[in-house]
């Protein structure tokens, strides 16, 4: 009975203080095997809890493999009595902790765990010189470690081996040491407890000397400890004490400088005022100048207007003399199609915003005919496609056709045959509406997105284009309280996106 007493509290009194406890994720072979343990599974509990050791090695968790075939040694011997087998794993786990090559402190902390099985082993086959040898090994593991807590843990186990076999004055000896450590620590739940567990094993062995001397170090110890817990509790008063009159003599600092304090105030608000004076100065000059720059931005719109109507003008006025020229040059169609472009720019932009009036359309409908004036002028085999929702919405139909129609001749234009041009129209909410045009083809650079929408940027050869069309549609878009863009996330071509207010 005194055996089995020792492996139990061997197994649970001071498993908060080794390294075991850590609390970290547990593998799926681990959450299986404790299922099968707690079950009663022992040879299916085993099995899994060797992979887990096998699986937590392969991935460096050293820590948990070390722990999980521990586990699985002592389910060999505990209720099967497979000693062989037990002992050849935990060679195993010490070869496998060797292979890894982990810092030295890591290595011993690992290889005490493994000594502190074949120990409790060596305790239940009752032999008393490997027992006390592994008691060593577990000792030098411990200090190489570093680890307070594993140092506290060998104490403990070193405790149990040595009053397990009878060696009482090594037994004392470790016990004052263990006691001393954790009532330094101020752990003194702890040191009560290994008392009373003491108690408890010499009555459950009969043993009077024992529970006499372990009862007697006890009240010694109990003693000391409560003038310590006093002492510590006097200390804590004292210091209490001490803040307090720090406080106190604080305050009366603080009452006593009031006075300056309220003058300082004073300062300041002379200060203040001063601040407030040069501040309504600077505010009236700012409305000045604010008054000055509307009315500077006032004249520039209105001569802005003026440009704008001079060269609509001019451009009416040419095209009667361009109309009389053969379009079918094209020198002569280009010349035509700028001052038409020139003249539409123009207009847009000294047309004041005003609320635009909305048609309600068909969406699929109104797409199927976008895209049938575009369909002879793609390449060969460029599909079209149309992805409309069987849904109306109110637009301004004139200028949303003209921007789409431009992009989709674009469209045409830049896609390389077997390429797609797809037509997309996006509800983005209960106030907003979205019409895409993509075409497949090499994407327009990033640097050029934004220039693009900008009229007169450079001078080019007008029989490539005038590149007035995509800067009308973007005066359009706004005029639509609405926007027109690139969709700088689409690479694998081009997509141009028109978001309006539905």
């Amino acid at each position: 009975m005194r055996k089995k007493v020792l492996i139990l509290l061997l197994s649970t009194l001071f498993c908060s203080a080794v390294v075991s406890a850590q609390e970290y994720e547990k593998s799926e072979w681990q959450q299986r095997a404790e299922a099968e343990d707690a079950r009663g599974q022992i040879g299916t509990a085993r099995y899994n809890f060797i992979r887990a050791f096998e699986d937590y090695a392969n991935k460096g968790q050293m820590q948990q493999s070390v722990e999980c075939g521990v586990k699985a040694t002592s389910l060999y011997y505990k209720r099967d009595n497979y000693w062989k087998e037990a002992f050849e794993l935990l060679q195993r786990i010490d070869q496998t902790i060797l292979s890894k090559h982990l810092p030295a402190a890591q290595t011993a902390a690992l290889q005490y765990l493994v000594a502190k099985e074949k120990m409790q082993m060596y305790v239940k086959l009752n032999k008393k010189d490997k027992a006390n040898a592994q008691l060593d090994i577990m000792e030098a593991k411990a200090n190489a470690s570093g680890d307070e807590a594993v140092k506290s843990d060998m104490l403990y186990n070193k405790v149990v081996c040595y009053y397990n076999f009878g060696q009482t004055t090594s037994g004392d000896e470790a016990f004052k040491e263990l006691a001393e450590l954790l009532t330094a620590k101020q752990e003194y739940g702890k040191v009560e407890e290994a008392y009373q567990t003491l108690i408890d094993i010499g009555r459950r062995s009969n043993s009077g000397k024992l529970v006499d001397k372990a009862y007697k170090s006890y009240i010694v110890w109990k003693d000391s400890t409560d003038a310590l817990k006093v002492a510590a509790e006097i200390d804590g008063l004292k210091k209490q004490i001490a803040d307090g009159k720090a406080e106190i003599a604080e305050r009366d600092s603080s009452l006593s400088s009031r006075g300056s304090v309220i003058a300082i105030l004073g300062v300041l608000a002379a200060i203040l005022a001063v601040v407030l004076a040069l501040g309504a100065l600077a505010l009236m000059r700012f409305i000045l100048l604010t008054r000055k720059q509307k009315k500077t931005i006032n004249m520039l719109n209105e001569n802005n207007a003026l440009k704008a109507k001079f060269i609509s003008n001019i451009s009416a006025q040419l095209e009667p003399t361009l109309r009389k020229l053969d379009s079918r040059q094209p020198e002569v169609k280009a010349l035509q199609d700028f001052s038409n472009h020139i003249q539409t720019l123009s207009q847009l932009e000294s047309t004041p915003q005003e609320n635009m009036e909305l048609e309600e359309v068909q969406i699929s409908r109104f797409f199927d005919e976008l895209m049938a004036q575009v369909k002879d002028k793609v390449k060969s085999d460029v599909k079209l496609a149309v992805n409309a929702p069987n849904m109306s919405a109110k637009i301004h139909k004139e200028y949303v056709s003209h921007i789409l129609l431009h992009l989709l001749n674009n469209a045409a234009v830049y896609t390389p045959e077997g390429g797609k041009i797809t037509l997309d129209y996006k509800k983005r909410g209960a106030h907003k509406q979205q019409f895409l045009v993509t075409n497949t083809g090499e994407a327009i650079p990033e640097e050029k997105q934004q220039d693009i929408f900008k009229p007169f940027l450079e001078v080019k050869d007008l029989t490539t284009g005038d590149g007035l069309g995509l800067p009308i549609c973007k005066v359009m878009a706004v005029k639509m309280d609405g926007d027109l863009s690139i969709d700088p996330q689409y690479t694998k071509g081009t997509r141009f996106q028109l978001d309006l207010l539905a």
